[in-house]
């Protein structure tokens, strides 16, 4: 089943970034710790780095023809879902901030959500024809990236 064009999943993974970023700035503004401090705008840097990567990827690619009731809609309906349901929501900021307590939590808390970029484009992938998978995989290539960069600077503070 093809729902979504490929572009359409890089429009959601610009959006995810751009959460991201201002997940990582909010918590940079309530850190106690310099390191943590540090590290949060670290974090907010690296999504703003992921969501300008993906612009350029998005801007050479072939945009969806679905059709829509309105311009825009379905672009609409994936912001919307990113906003209230992925990786950076309301809840999870309100819930799992108040839980991280050091650098080691940050990059914990850091960590899962790149494993659940992760997960979220391979499972999305099969939702768009298999001739623009290549696209969603440079995407998941990125997520991985900032994964193995996480860990990395989590495996220093041990």
């Amino acid at each position: 089943m093809e729902v979504f064009a490929a572009s359409d999943i890089m429009e959601v993974a610009i959006r995810i970034e751009e959460n991201g970023v201002n997940f990582y700035k909010f918590a940079e503004q309530i850190a106690k710790k310099e390191d943590e401090k540090k590290l949060f705008s670290y974090l907010a840097e690296a999504e703003a780095g992921h969501k300008r990567i993906f612009e350029k990827l998005f801007a050479g690619m072939e945009k969806s023809n679905l059709t829509e009731s309105y311009e825009g809609e379905f672009g609409a309906y994936l912001r919307s879902y990113v906003d209230n349901n992925l990786i950076f929501t309301k809840e999870i900021m309100d819930k799992q901030l108040a839980q991280i307590k050091n650098t080691a939590g940050a990059l914990d808390f850091a960590i899962q959500r790149e494993l659940d970029s992760i997960l979220y484009y391979h499972e999305i992938k099969k939702l768009v024809p298999a001739s623009q998978h290549a696209e969603v995989d440079k995407i998941i290539d990125e997520e991985r990236k900032h994964f193995l960069s996480l860990t990395e600077r989590k495996k220093c503070l041990a």
